[in-house]
């Protein structure tokens, strides 16, 4: 069974000299060619004929077909306009359910989509990554984009490997905790350089990450976590002070909650974070009484 057409080095090469087009390192351009990793990554995101899809960075249209001929729609995001007229002839057997928005997707929100309007909103972000912008849009999607029920997505390893991480293990931090504030890794694979052309220098993985929100998680939750990440080596406390905190403030909420400020960050789970943001809300609060 073939995925995508366009999923290996003889086709998207012809695409790319077709349209006297060469790949950009600058955007990022690494285009997948093994049809087997565009199905495992159909399979994983478990893509269905009502799903509307947000995907970053098609590039030549090679998981965006694999994607068209199982979904109500794909509303992609591309950098790149010279491959505007590539995506219109190599989508064009689904052009009715193609909608390209052109920018950087740093910059685009839900009401920006080309599809705002015509279709319900986003409910899968099944893409292949810009490697340079991987994590951030990840985090950022599953903030500004509420009705992302999953992203399933391939990225550099390492980040892979941060975004699986758990407390006390040496890749577990800040951007893992605030992630983990939103949803919960459910699915992963590998794959090798030699799936790309050209090959990228570094390992990727494909991740699967479906919504699952931590309850009562105060907005001062994701400033918390950066805090007490701000100086990794040193204890909790002293990282939060360091960082602008009271002490009287922080040794109240660690008391009110129960986590000891000697310790460090990554040891704490993202449902310890939660508890700490909103203790310290109560003892600001108490403080601010104190002093009335």
């Amino acid at each position: 069974m073939t995925y995508s057409r366009l999923a290996n080095i003889r086709e998207t090469r012809a695409v790319l000299e077709r349209f006297g087009l060469a790949t950009k390192h600058r955007l990022g351009q690494n285009f997948l060619v093994n049809d087997e990793v565009i199905g495992r990554i159909v399979e994983l995101a478990d893509l269905g004929c009502d799903d509307v899809v947000l995907e970053v960075g098609p590039g030549i249209g090679t998981l965006t077909v694999a994607m068209l001929a199982r979904v109500r729609a794909v509303c992609s995001i591309e950098a790149d306009r010279e491959l505007e007229s590539v995506l219109a002839e190599t989508c064009a057997d689904h052009s009715e359910k193609f909608f390209l928005t052109m920018g950087d997707a740093l910059r685009v929100g839900p009401q920006n989509l080309q599809a705002d309007g015509v279709l319900p909103p986003p409910n899968k972000f099944v893409s292949n990554l810009p490697y340079q912008v991987a994590a951030t849009l990840i985090l950022k999607f599953f903030q500004d984009f509420g009705s992302l029920e999953r992203a399933c997505v391939m990225v550099q390893a390492e980040v892979a490997d941060r975004i699986c991480a758990g407390p006390g293990s040496k890749t577990y931090g800040a951007y893992t905790a605030k992630l983990a504030l939103l949803g919960r890794v459910t699915g992963r694979f590998e794959v090798g350089p030699g799936s790309f052309n050209p090959p990228p220098h570094v390992n990727s993985a494909v991740v699967r990450i479906d919504r699952a929100p931590l309850e009562g998680v105060p907005s001062s939750t994701p400033a918390v976590i950066d805090a007490a990440f701000a100086q990794r080596r040193k204890t909790i406390r002293n990282s939060m002070a360091s960082s602008g905190y009271e002490k009287a403030v922080l040794d109240a909420a660690f008391a009110a909650c129960g986590i000891a400020p000697s310790v460090r960050a990554e040891t704490l789970s993202p449902g310890d974070f939660v508890r700490l943001a909103a203790a310290l809300e109560g003892a600001a609060a108490g403080e601010g009484g104190a002093g009335a």
